[in-house]
């Protein structure tokens, strides 16, 4: 495995967890921790030992953004050095979003800018009852990245992403729950707590099958009424034939509960 010194990585009981590493910089994304992150993703993708992914950040803040000093240093190639930097954090997300283990995120503190898209990225977000959400390029005359484009207008609506966009709305954890953005708010102290808990339980469950619906619920904005029931059909025939699918019906018939092995 690969060595990292941006972001801890570390494989246990199904479970892949991946901690931001740079609490003195924010947490702010640096070329080596866009590299890092990829590596990691394509990691978390690639084991069939992985079957649930929890993405948090050391520190006070999850992730204040792309790491603006770096731009600074890099002004002399700035347009060159963004495209490599995005181009990294962007297989990364890509990855997240095709591996079939379900990505949960927990949102310790501030996400901001790329801080934000990666929390929006996530399967499940929980997010401490302190934590902040503020797109903030604009303010910074930039524009979004990180998937923050994609994701947003699916998740809250082409209005509300406009506005969050547009006006750098700073939102706290209870109203991004009311947006829809975050699946749960919980206390700062418990939050760790029940990220892993929720990722037990994630890692306990039917890898296969959630990979599927992480890939139908990605087609299901574009495609047909006709386009999304077969890719439907096919996928839950598919799972059905599964040891996981043969697993579930079994144990649903025996009323007993079911030991899914995540195949």
């Amino acid at each position: 495995m690969a060595t990292f010194s941006t972001l801890d990585f570390v494989i246990d009981s199904g479970i892949a967890r991946i901690t931001l590493n740079r609490p003195d910089a924010a947490n702010g994304i640096s070329m080596q921790l866009a590299q890092e992150l990829l590596q990691a993703s394509l990691a978390c993708r690639c084991s069939t030992a992985v079957r649930a992914v929890l993405l948090t950040g050391k520190g006070r803040m999850f992730c204040a953004g792309g790491d603006l000093n770096s731009f600074v240093e890099n002004a002399g190639n700035l347009e060159g050095f963004i495209k490599e930097l995005t181009t990294y954090l962007h297989a990364a997300i890509a990855n997240f979003a095709h591996m079939r283990a379900p990505l949960v995120i927990a949102v310790n503190g501030a996400a901001a800018g790329a801080g934000f898209s990666l929390a929006a990225c996530g399967d499940l977000v929980l997010a401490a009852r302190s934590a902040k959400f503020s797109m903030a390029y604009t303010g910074a005359g930039l524009v979004p990245d990180g998937s923050a484009s994609y994701f947003l207008p699916r998740i809250v609506g082409l209005r509300r992403a406009q506005e969050l966009i547009l006006t750098n709305r700073r939102l706290g954890a209870e109203e991004a729950l009311e947006w829809g953005l975050l699946t749960r708010v919980v206390e700062d102290t418990e939050l760790a707590a029940e990220a892993q808990k929720l990722a037990a339980q994630i890692a306990a469950g039917p890898t296969g099958a959630y990979g599927a619906v992480k890939k139908l619920l990605a087609t299901s904005f574009d495609a047909t009424l006709e386009t999304q029931m077969e890719l439907e059909g096919a996928a839950i025939a598919a799972a059905a034939i599964s040891r996981d699918g043969l697993e579930g019906v079994a144990a649903f018939l025996g009323k007993r509960a079911p030991v899914f092995t995540g195949t």
